[in-house]
């Protein structure tokens, strides 16, 4: 199934009806679908063809609650047959409810556990680099993750550190409570990350914030939304 970057994201509607049940997570699924079109469509370089390329990039699925729009997007883009998406959920079905990376082609880390995927991310771009490779690792994180003091941790290393491949695009809905609500960037920005803050909707401002990347520190992007029927 070959979808055009014209007509794809509209193609993105009819997938996502297909998965039905009651473990959707609508509004997590919905929150991120701009997001992980503009990174399959526009930045990412990975390939259906290729899912175990050495020198792919690498998108990690830290908000693994929602992953409808992700699975939508992975069959708009090859990875996935499209009939696979109508067993979502199901006993036998590879698509669970969070994404496994042992049965779902492209998929990188097994993600669902809150607050894991940022440092996992990290140690991702902290191996490659040793590899000599130059591959970007992107992480997609949720505003209440941030919670997390594992998160912290790696805020830290990565802006010490200089990890110039490494992206956080964060997902402001604001379902945080604590935290730093309205001053994620700022959280980053004290730790040495670029930083940058869009309408999470807007898909060319989405791409141009994807692609100003610094030679020297990492890229934080956050992505405000408000749920699709909020």
């Amino acid at each position: 199934m070959t979808i055009t970057t014209e007509r794809g994201y509209a193609e993105l509607a009819p997938l996502l009806t297909r998965m039905t049940g009651d473990e959707k997570h609508d509004a997590a699924a919905t929150s991120t679908l701009d997001v992980l079109w503009v990174l399959y469509d526009r930045i990412l370089s990975v390939d259906p063809q290729r899912v175990d390329d050495p020198d792919r990039d690498r998108f990690l699925l830290s908000k693994g609650h929602g992953p409808m729009a992700y699975y939508a997007v992975l069959a708009a883009k090859g990875f996935l047959d499209p009939d696979q998406l109508t067993g979502f959920g199901g006993f036998d079905s590879p698509l669970g409810f969070h994404p496994d990376r042992t049965l779902v082609p492209g998929v990188e880390i097994g993600s669902g556990s809150l607050g894991h995927g940022l440092p996992l991310a990290l140690g991702t771009a902290l191996g490659l680099r040793a590899q000599g490779r130059d591959s970007r690792v992107v992480v997609l994180v949720g505003d209440a993750e941030l919670d997390e003091g594992s998160n912290h941790e790696a805020i830290q290393v990565a802006g010490r550190w200089g990890l110039h491949r490494l992206t956080a695009v964060v997902v402001d809905n604001r379902s945080s409570s604590t935290g730093w609500p309205g001053g994620i960037a700022e959280r980053f920005a004290r730790e040495g990350w670029a930083t940058r803050v869009v309408d999470g909707r807007d898909h060319t401002a989405l791409q141009r914030a994807l692609t100003a990347t610094s030679a020297d520190r990492p890229l934080a992007v956050v992505a405000e939304v408000e749920p699709r029927g909020a």
